[in-house]
């Protein structure tokens, strides 16, 4: 599937319960149950390209995996060396993720990803962690996949992070687990943590003190891992802006998390003026609930704190800038260029293609508000890029290339979207 066309849409009002399982969260079930003592059950896992990838990783690893279509049953007796090559796909959580996990495993492990991930920076996992005893080695002294890994003992640490990464963090907070004492993670901002949510629901001993992380290591083996995977709210995001960009259009995505690490683009949205209220339904690894969102008029904003709690959203977010009235600003947002790709030139490129005025910064962009036209995007194989310019074709008919990428995260996408609007594969 190379190409598609999207129609306009004059609105819609759709109650959503089928929007993809959360990747971040599906990524580290399949991982935590190698810790865990007996066997851990999943539901609700996505089974998407790339969190499909980090399963059949674990299964590599030596786990045993039983799958009924409905709930994944992983039981583990510890990490195995495998004579496979250990392939990431295109994902960046998955492969810093394994950095930390497989860093004190008994063995020697390779991984690996598709052509865009081993474009990405890696010295930010793999500095930290031969810093504290990692022998981790790959392209371009250890900065560029595949990596090599040969398991050793860790030493504790007290690390200060330069970035707020959640990849970073849940990496070092994997490899202290295993580490000679205890040890401590500080960043500057707060970002996601869905790690230490879910790794002290099974039992391991971490606190959390504002910016500070103090994990002790592992004396035991964990307790189960039992999930349901919520519904992602970066994948919800993008049916969220279909609605609020949509005259007379209204939508409620059902069972999605609602950790406040995870919703700050909906609440950038709100301060647009979008019409948004919450509804928890269940709090146990994660808060869950539904999210309704309305049509109404939206204005202008800048966004320049939490970068990292909505970095991922914020190419679907630049498109409601671009509905809006006035001139909505980026700025701390560096990391969007070593994304899947340079998010912060895709955008850029891609709204100067509709018709829309952009300045382009190095940790960001200004977008002025305007009238979408109708173009032809290439999303450069940037899952995130493909359906954020395919929810703007909604307001004014849009093609874009390159679409296999959608596939490594929300496979379901174009199903969903064909309740709102006509999708014509070419």
């Amino acid at each position: 599937m190379s190409k598609v066309e999207i129609a306009p849409c004059e609105g819609f009002s759709l109650r959503i319960s089928e929007i993809a399982p959360d990747k971040s969260i599906s990524h580290r079930s399949a991982m935590f149950a190698m810790l865990a003592e007996g066997t851990s059950e999943i539901t609700n896992f996505l089974r998407a390209e790339d969190t499909l990838n980090s399963l059949n990783i674990v299964r590599n690893l030596g786990a045993t995996i039983v799958d009924d279509g409905t709930t994944i049953k992983i039981s583990s007796e510890g990490i195995k060396e495998s004579s496979e090559i250990l392939d990431c796909g295109n994902s960046g959580t998955g492969i810093r993720l394994f950095c930390g996990l497989l860093s004190s495993a008994e063995g020697h492990f390779i991984l690996t990803g598709d052509e865009y991930l081993r474009r990405r920076p890696m010295k930010r996992v793999t500095a930290p962690l031969r810093d504290i005893g990692a022998k981790l080695d790959g392209r371009n002294d250890g900065d560029l996949a595949p990596l090599s890994i040969r398991g050793a003992s860790l030493k504790a640490f007290n690390y200060t992070s330069k970035i707020a990464s959640a990849q970073v963090k849940s990496a070092m907070i994997l490899a202290a687990l295993r580490a000679d004492g205890v040890c401590t993670y500080t960043e500057p901002e707060l970002s996601r943590d869905h790690t230490e949510r879910m790794l002290k629901g099974m039992g391991a001993e971490i606190s959390v003190d504002g910016l500070k992380t103090t994990i002790a290591p592992m004396t035991k083996l964990l307790s189960p891992l039992i999930i349901r995977v919520p519904a992602d709210p970066s994948s919800a995001f993008f049916f969220a802006v279909a609605a609020a960009i949509t005259p007379n259009a209204s939508i409620v995505l059902e069972g999605v998390t609602l950790n406040e690490t995870r919703i700050e683009a909906f609440k950038a949205l709100e301060r647009m003026g979008a019409d948004i209220t919450y509804e928890q339904t269940d709090n146990k690894y994660e808060p869950i609930g539904n999210i309704h969102v309305k049509y109404s008029p939206l204005k202008a904003i800048t966004v320049e704190e939490n970068i990292s709690w909505l970095i991922d959203e914020l190419p679907a977010l630049s498109i409601a800038f671009a509905c809006a009235e006035g001139q909505s600003v980026v700025k701390n947002a560096e990391e969007l260029r070593v994304k899947e790709s340079d998010r912060i030139s895709t955008v850029v490129n891609g709204l100067k293609a509709c018709g829309i005025e952009v300045d382009e910064y190095k940790d960001g962009y200004k977008v002025t508000g305007g009238k979408l036209q109708a173009a032809d995007v290439d999303s450069h194989g940037d899952h995130r890029i493909a359906m954020s310019f395919i929810i703007a074709g909604l307001r004014c008919g849009m093609t874009v290339t390159d679409l296999d990428c959608i596939n490594t995260s929300f496979p379901n996408f174009f199903e969903l979207l064909q309740k709102i609007t006509k999708v014509d594969f070419k």
